[in-house]
This record gives C-alpha cells, sequence and structure tokens, in this order.
C-alpha cells in the first residue's frame, strides 16, 4: 500500500532506478531490498509512508568531495579532469557556494540552483535545507546561498559527483560553511585536500587544517583524505620541493593524520616557466605521475561505492533487527511496567477517596458500625449502580490517563534520528488507545517481519557475489563491470593498470 505507482517516494525511486540502469547497472535490481525494508519500517512507523525511503539515506554515487583555500587550483584541476571549464578559477575567490557537478546529456554546462539537490533524493544533499536552516544565524539564507549544481557530459563523470568547495577563508557564512563540509566528508568517498605551494608555511593554514584534518582523524575515517600540493612549479628556483612537503607533512601528522601523504602536481598550461631543463623534467615527471595517481584513486571508489550501497541495505535490515526490535521491546516493558504501578497507586487513592466520601455522606466512620450505610444503599438502590458507574468510568479514565502520560515520559528517552528511522513515532504507535498494554512485540517487527530482515541480509550476501563477479572479473581491457558506463579511468583499465604498475 505504500509503494504505490502514484506516491512520491516511488516516483523518487523509479526516477532513481533509471539513472542506475543509465550509469550503474552492476546495481540493477538492488532497491527492490530497499523497498522491501521501507515496507517493514512503514508498518513499524519507523518511516513516515510516501514521504522517506531508506534508499535515501545514502549516495547512491561514488562522491568526490574538492576542499582546500581559495586560489589552491581546486577549480582548475576540476576542469582539467573533467575536459571542460566548468568552474571558474582565478587568484581571488570567485565562488562562494558548493558545487554539485554530475554527468549531464549535452556537451555544454548546465547550471541549477541549490534546490535542484534539496528536492531530489538521487543526491547526496536531499532535504539538506532543514540541515542549513538548523545551522542558520538567523539572516534568512537558503539552500541556494551554500549549493549549487553544475552538469555536463563527460565520462569521467558517469557514475560519480565531484564537490567543488568554496574556499575556507574567513567571512561571515564561515560557520555554516565550516559545518557543511563537515557534512560533506561524512558522506564522500574520497576526499581531496588542495593546498597552494606558493604559500608553503604551514603555521598560516592552521585553522584550515585543524578543520579538516583533526576532526577527520577523530573520526577515524581519515584514510578517504587525499592532501594534493598544487601549483609546484612556483618552487623551481629554491628546487627545495622535498623540503616544502616534509614541512606539510610534519603540520598534517600534528594535527592526528598519521600518514601526512602528500600528492604534487601543477597545471602545465598555466604554469610558471622553469628555466632549468633537468629540473623541469623532474617536476614534470612528478606532477604527471601524482596526477595519474589521483585519477587512478578517483576510478577505484565507484566499485567501493557500490559494494557500500549493498552494505548499506544490509547493515538497515541488521540494526532493524538488532537495534530497534530490542528498544522498543525494552520501552514497551518499561511502559507496562509503569502503566500497572500507576493504575495500581492511583485506583488505590481513588477508591479510599470514594469510600470516605460514601462515610462522609451518610454519617461518617460510625455510619459503619451500625449498619446506616448500607441502610442508605437499601433505601436507594439507584446509588449503588451510581457509585459502579462512576467507579468504572474513573478506573477507565486513570487508566487511559497513565497510558498518555507514562508513554511520554519512555518516548523522551528514544532518540527521533537513528540510520533506522524515528524510534519515538515507532514506540507511540504501539501505545495508541486501541494497542493492548500486554502485547510482547513492537507494531510490524513481530517473527514474519524478523524472518523478512533475516531474507534480506542474505540477499545482500547474493548481491556482493554479483559485484565480485562485475568487478573482479570483468576482461582487462573493459571498464569493471561496465558499472562505470564506459568511464576510461575505471580501475581495470589498461591506463590505471599502468599507474599501478609504475606505482
Amino acid at each position: 500500500m505504500f509503494n504505490r505507482p502514484d506516491t512520491r517516494v516511488s516516483q523518487q525511486l523509479n526516477l532513481l532506478s533509471k539513472r542506475l540502469a543509465e550509469e550503474n547497472p552492476a546495481l540493477e535490481g538492488v532497491l527492490s531490498p530497499f523497498q522491501a525494508i521501507d515496507r517493514i519500517g512503514y508498518a513499524a512507523g519507523l518511516l513516515e509512508p510516501g514521504e522517506e525511503s531508506y534508499a535515501f539515506t545514502i549516495s547512491w554515487w561514488p562522491m568526490i568531495a574538492i576542499l582546500g583555500t581559495f586560489s589552491a587550483g581546486k577549480s582548475t584541476f576540476i576542469n582539467e579532469y573533467i575536459g571542460h571549464k566548468v568552474q571558474r578559477s582565478g587568484s581571488q575567490a570567485v565562488d562562494d557556494r558548493f558545487t554539485v557537478i554530475s554527468y549531464g546529456t549535452t556537451d555544454s554546462v548546465k547550471e541549477l540552483p541549490g534546490l535542484a539537490l534539496d528536492g531530489d533524493p538521487r543526491f547526496p544533499f536531499y532535504r539538506v535545507s532543514d540541515e542549513i536552516e538548523r545551522l542558520g544565524d538567523g539572516s534568512g539564507r537558503t539552500v541556494d546561498h551554500f549549493l549549487s549544481m553544475k552538469t555536463v557530459k563527460s565520462e569521467r563523470l558517469r557514475g560519480r559527483i565531484l564537490i567543488d568547495s568554496p574556499g575556507f577563508d574567513a567571512d561571515e557564512q564561515r560557520a555554516t560553511i565550516l559545518q557543511l563540509t563537515d557534512h560533506i566528508i561524512d558522506l564522500s568517498d574520497l576526499v581531496l585536500v588542495f593546498f597552494d605551494a606558493r604559500h608553503p608555511e604551514p603555521g598560516a593554514m592552521r585553522d584550515t587544517l585543524e578543520h579538516l584534518v583533526n576532526r577527520v582523524a577523530a573520526r577515524n575515517d581519515f584514510t578517504k583524505l587525499v592532501f594534493v600540493l598544487n601549483q609546484i612549479d612556483t618552487t623551481w628556483r629554491e628546487d627545495n620541493l622535498e623540503e616544502v612537503v616534509s614541512a606539510w607533512q610534519r603540520a598534517v601528522v600534528r594535527q592526528g593524520n598519521a600518514t601526512g601523504r602528500f600528492y604534487c602536481i601543477y597545471n602545465e598550461s598555466a604554469a610558471v616557466e622553469i628555466g632549468d631543463p633537468q629540473v623541469r623534467a623532474r617536476y614534470e615527471q612528478k606532477a604527471t605521475r601524482d596526477r595519474e595517481e589521483i585519477h587512478s584513486k578517483i576510478a577505484e571508489i565507484s566499485s567501493s561505492r557500490s559494494y557500500r550501497i549493498v552494505g548499506a541495505m544490509q547493515a538497515i535490515a541488521e540494526s532493524i533487527e538488532m537495534d530497534a526490535v530490542p528498544a522498543l521491546t525494552e520501552a514497551m516493558h518499561k511502559w507496562r511496567r509503569r502503566v500497572l504501578q500507576a493504575d495500581v497507586l492511583l485506583m488505590a487513592l481513588f477508591l479510599a477517596a470514594v469510600i470516605y466520601g460514601a462515610q462522609l455522606s451518610t454519617g461518617g466512620f460510625s455510619a459503619w458500625f451500625d449498619g446506616r450505610m448500607f441502610q442508605a444503599v437499601q433505601d436507594h438502590p439507584w446509588i449503588s449502580g451510581v457509585l459502579l458507574i462512576v467507579f468504572l468510568v474513573a478506573l477507565v479514565g486513570i487508566h487511559f490517563f497513565n497510558r498518555g502520560w507514562v508513554a511520554r515520559r519512555v518516548e523522551r528517552g528514544l532518540p527521533e534520528e537513528t540510520t533506522t528511522g524515528n524510534w519515538r513515532t515507532a514506540f507511540r504507535r504501539n501505545t495508541i488507545f486501541w494497542r493492548s498494554i500486554f502485547r510482547k512485540r513492537p507494531v510490524g517487527l513481530g517473527r514474519g517481519a524478523v524472518r523478512q530482515l533475516h531474507k534480506l541480509r542474505e540477499q545482500a550476501e547474493g548481491y556482493v557475489q554479483r559485484l565480485n563477479n562485475e568487478f573482479m572479473d570483468a576482461a582487462p581491457d573493459t571498464p569493471a563491470g561496465g558499472a562505470a558506463g564506459g568511464n576510461p579511468d575505471a580501475p581495470r583499465s589498461p591506463e590505471a593498470a599502468n599507474v599501478e604498475t609504475r606505482a
């Protein structure tokens, strides 16, 4: 009922399926298990029907984030890699927004507003406006102030997404940009951090190093960082490239990164003239080798992202069974126990109050000993009926008051945002007034749902085997499994193989 063709989620999933078929056929059919998990999430109250899907919680395309200060050569590198002039370049800050660059259907560059990303679950910034609003400074900036999208027909973009960042130099929206950078680093498969060799003093870049290195190292995902020292041609007169690189390496290691590996490149079309032929040959060789290794790293993440998507599907199914079900079951047990305790206490107090009131109305406590209480009931039989009805109504009212009051208190201890959905909403579904407090398992997460989750986890293993066949058994002269749609940079191409041999 939740996946009808006319629902918003179904329409978006259909668009996602079509794009996968065009750009990453290795993942063909993997949306079906996600939809099966969605149905379990809808039934349990973990997801909002027609609005949410577990498929929207991950990025379906490999993401390469390109970060750094302005004038570090990010835009020049992107234009050179893509083969189109997509980004403006210059010695001053020319872009003040994050730009998501994706595969398009025309050779000309098309620019779209940030809203195109915010409203499309196929891209990694789906509903990012909520995050921007949460981080906002009250100035009313919208998603278009921080994000834009560009598309162009380039085989190197097929099946992957590049993100160009604005410079991290101080400006009025620095705080929001840095926090969005954290979000991008979390989503990205590869992060290229560009530094400018013309400014060889790492101390001047302490804030940038701290944000891009220290925080990533603390999250134990610093292995995705690749440091690029750009415009190394400007150091040729001193011929001290090794010293410059060593200074940056030490600065990076001090911030907590274990490797501090730097690639050194420059753009030959915009390079200064290197007068010494030997120095020029050495610099050209170094830049060419490092650039090819960077391109190879970008190519390799296409296959790793496919495995991550299948792993995410398996992890969601496992987390529902191993995390959400026990947590909701425990919350229901706590709710039931506290409701019954409150019922006994309040009903005892109510009963005592009724007896006390009856005593007062018939002459006080002495009435119990001389029989006047019973005589009054005999003389007016309707009194007993009224008292019984009032008593029963009060008991029911007390019980349902306790149900709601206790439920709200227990609910506060559950998280709203998890990888499996909103646990508070799911718990609330189990405490609706027509649900029995003696129900043992959460709604929608009974034994049948758990068996279905087991099957989906087994199905994920089948997808892993299929990906192995696609990527590992591909012919040497064919892009891995065709997953990149004919991408010339696919990991098993002859060019990549030659790079690996040289490395």
